[in-house]
């Protein structure tokens, strides 16, 4: 049997904002914007090429705005991405060398933390 990850809630203090930051700062595409009811709003976003995507949204019962950290994407040319982001608007770190593979750092408009991994040695 087959376990995936498909979804990650992500805690956002204004959905409009981290949609508009997401999709046209950081290139995840919209799969799904749905206003249940007045109180509850759920948007799906999905990196490129990722079968696991992002729900961010309102009134779902999310934990603190900001306090997701450590969310990681792996890609294939972290020099690449980077510059990617930067040419979109994304205050980005600069590439970091670890034993482990290279990495690129960058958090949303409420602080959720992203860390882009290009693994050392993997074939993709």
């Amino acid at each position: 049997m087959d376990w995936k990850l498909e979804l990650v809630s992500v805690p956002v203090s204004d959905v409009d904002r981290a949609k508009a930051f997401y999709t046209d700062k950081v290139g995840f595409v919209a799969d799904h914007d749905h206003q249940v009811s007045e109180e509850l709003r759920f948007v799906q976003l999905t990196p490129p090429g990722s079968a696991c995507s992002i729900a961010i949204g309102s009134g779902m019962g999310q934990a603190e705005p900001g306090s997701v950290r450590g969310l990681q994407i792996v890609v294939s040319d972290a020099d690449a991405a980077r510059a990617e982001l930067a040419g979109r608007g994304v205050d980005v770190s600069d590439v970091q060398e670890m034993p482990w593979g290279r990495f690129v750092f960058f958090s949303d408009p409420d602080g959720n933390t992203w860390a882009l991994q290009q693994i050392v040695g993997r074939a993709d």
